[in-house]
């Protein structure tokens, strides 16, 4: 058991260190061609973060394990939310820009919808299955999603940043190169120990994926989320959250379809509920208080309905 715990440590560490890397050298590398911050923020910092999502469930997927990747995906996605949301709006009240209250945020909650719909009302063989067709429709919004991104682009080009100057292009290239190792490896140590500490300690697939899991490979969108609050630079922030959140729900579950048809039960609809639920007060939130803004007592209201929901999970 130390052993386990001890490797599900390190697969933590190398899925952390893994994501800053691929950040760093791709944060740097779309700086030099002067991208916005929010892009950056939905795309290149949001797929850094996710990474871990995409190795650990891509893995769990072809091992059969799917709690663990429904659990990873929609606990990641509440955490962001509500942890990572609430603190970083805690911190300093999030004003975003017109185009998240309309049309990211919306388009979240629309990503949560779809999936819902997916595994509730096209049964395959009178069982709750998400298809390698219906991971294909997933990944068909998400290409809708980038290139929503990349109209955004060009009404919306950036500046190149002080990062982008300090890094030669080998550096960059050996940042992302060595942050897809640590994915790859982390992954694979925190999917094989997760599930040997759950089946000894007799807890179910479904609440190690919710919990330890998906907090563990939420951890890079927290780290980066925060300094980004405490940086006061809000786009990425929320960005970070919206573009991670699109990320795990289209593309990690659309890819992990591919890999294995996805069995799916219903013990999960709470949770999803839960999110679609966090996601409509996010939009809400935007219109009450000072408008386009996520209030420090509305991030309070996120951080204490994760915490509740937890409790009464884990109990």
């Amino acid at each position: 058991m130390l052993i386990q715990m001890l490797l599900l440590v390190l697969g933590f560490v190398l899925l952390i260190k893994g994501a800053g890397w691929l950040v760093d050298g791709a944060s740097a590398l779309a700086k030099k061609y002067h991208v916005s911050d929010l892009a950056i923020g939905l795309t290149i910092v949001a797929f850094g973060t996710s990474a871990p999502e995409m190795v650990v469930n891509t893995i769990a997927a072809s091992q059969g394990y799917f709690n663990i990747v429904f659990g990873n995906v929609v606990g990641s996605n509440n955490f962001n939310l509500f942890i990572i949301l609430g603190i970083s709006g805690i911190i300093t009240p999030l004003v975003v820009q017109s185009s998240t209250v309309w049309k990211e945020i919306p388009f979240s909650l629309l990503a949560v919808i779809v999936v819902f719909a997916l595994v509730s009302f096209f049964p395959d063989a009178n069982k709750q299955i998400l298809t390698s067709l219906e991971g294909g429709v997933l990944l068909v919004l998400f290409a809708g999603f980038l290139y929503y991104v990349y109209k955004q682009l060009k009404t919306d080009p950036g500046t190149g940043g002080s990062v982008a100057q300090q890094l030669t292009n080998t550096r960059l290239w050996v940042y992302i190169t060595l942050g897809l190792s640590g994915l790859i490896g982390g992954g694979q140590l925190v999917v094989e120990n997760a599930v040997k500490i759950a089946t000894s300690l007799g807890m179910s697939e479904k609440l190690v994926g919710l919990t330890i899991v998906a907090a563990g490979t939420s951890l890079p969108e927290l780290v980066t989320s925060i300094v980004a609050a405490i940086k006061k630079n809000v786009d990425i922030a929320v960005g970070n959250i919206i573009g991670s959140n699109i990320f795990n729900l289209l593309l990690v579950l659309g890819l992990s379809a591919m890999v294995n048809p996805l069995e799916y039960t219903k013990t999960f609809n709470m949770d999803i509920l839960l999110l679609a639920g966090g996601t409509l007060f996010l939009f809400i939130a935007m219109f009450t208080g000072q408008r386009k803004k996520l209030d420090r007592w509305e991030a309070l209201i996120l951080l204490l309905t994760y915490l509740s929901y937890t409790t009464y999970l884990i109990v």
